[in-house]
């Protein structure tokens, strides 16, 4: 059975996956998982069987049964997820391979012949303890993050934040006196650079989160012409970068959600990683909630997906 996209409309797969179109120019898709509604032993044990002999090793040896199981669906999603794009023949989850760049990041290693050339599909991965998220993108660049709206933060906002974020950062926090608004402003801004640094490439290690502000601005409404299925927020999301300042604000798009009404999620993806003539092409988010192999909901345009800020550079 095909996957299509209605508002609020439930699917149960068959034991195989359901194939889905490629992304089209410009749009993003976002897989996630709620690890607390996948019960099933047996499910488990058919994640397990899709890991490679390394992932499974990797997932066996954590410590802690809520660790290894989110581990575990961190990989089962990537790989499934994938494989329901069957860009030239059906794919199994469990013959896809993967290679890290030089900073850790994962992409798929396909096999390439002399009749069969991949496309530039990019993915990236994020998850907590409470749910496991999959971004996938073509011929751009992707980095998520999700983090749980309630997120306990042991340390002092402020003090945490001298540590981490740039002197712009802190002061606009240092601004909010209400605490609890404070501490969502803070996860809002970690997700965010996060999701940068990841779409670059570097993670946390390659990219200091020091080395660079994210700020927001006004902008007139008109601006959000272009956001597809999005609500209008009078803000766009802007990067100063200190190491590199021909790192331009212009080469990424963001948004920023509140997804199943638990989690904050930025997506960020690169712009310029597209053709010239799909610059100008209509931003597209499109959402699914999934238990691979059993089920998947389409949620776009339901209260699962909430837009908190959008990005649409010209």
């Amino acid at each position: 059975m095909k996957l299509h996209c209605f508002q609020r409309t439930f699917f149960h797969s068959s034991p195989s996956l359901s194939p889905i179109q490629l992304p089209a120019p410009m749009e993003t898709h976002l897989w996630y998982i709620k690890p607390s509604e996948v019960k099933s032993e047996s499910l488990l044990k058919e994640y397990l069987d899709i890991l490679s002999p390394c992932e499974r090793k990797n997932v066996l040896q954590m410590g802690g049964e809520e660790l290894r199981k989110s581990a575990l669906l961190a990989r089962a999603l990537v790989r499934t997820t994938i494989a329901r794009y069957q860009i030239n023949s059906e794919i199994n989850p469990r013959s896809l391979k993967f290679r890290k760049n030089i900073h850790g990041k994962p992409e798929v290693e396909w096999q390439y012949s002399d009749d069969w050339h991949p496309p530039p599909l990019h993915f990236n991965i994020s998850h907590t303890s409470s749910l496991v998220a999959c971004g996938v993108t073509i011929n751009s660049q992707i980095g998520i993050d999700v983090e749980e709206k309630h997120r306990n933060i042991k340390h002092n906002i402020l003090s945490f934040a001298r540590r981490y974020f740039s002197e712009h950062e802190v002061q606009f926090l240092a601004t909010i006196s209400d605490p609890q608004v404070q501490r969502m402003e803070f996860i809002k801004l970690w997700t965010l650079k996060e999701a940068y640094v990841k779409a670059l490439g570097k993670g946390f290690s390659g990219a200091p989160f020091k080395t660079f502000t994210i700020r927001s601005k006004s902008v007139p409404e008109e601006d959000f012409n272009k956001l597809e299925g999005l609500s209008p927020k009078a803000s766009e999301i802007v990067v100063d970068s200190f190491d590199n300042p021909t790192v331009l604000t212009s080469n990424w798009r963001f948004l920023l959600l509140e997804l199943a009404n638990s989690h904050y999620a930025a997506i960020c993806t690169e712009k310029h990683g597209a053709s010239e003539g799909d610059r100008n092409v209509p931003v597209k988010l499109t959402v699914w909630k999934t238990i691979p192999l059993l089920e998947d909901e389409c949620v776009s345009g339901t209260d699962a997906v909430k837009t908190i800020c959008a990005a649409e550079f010209s």
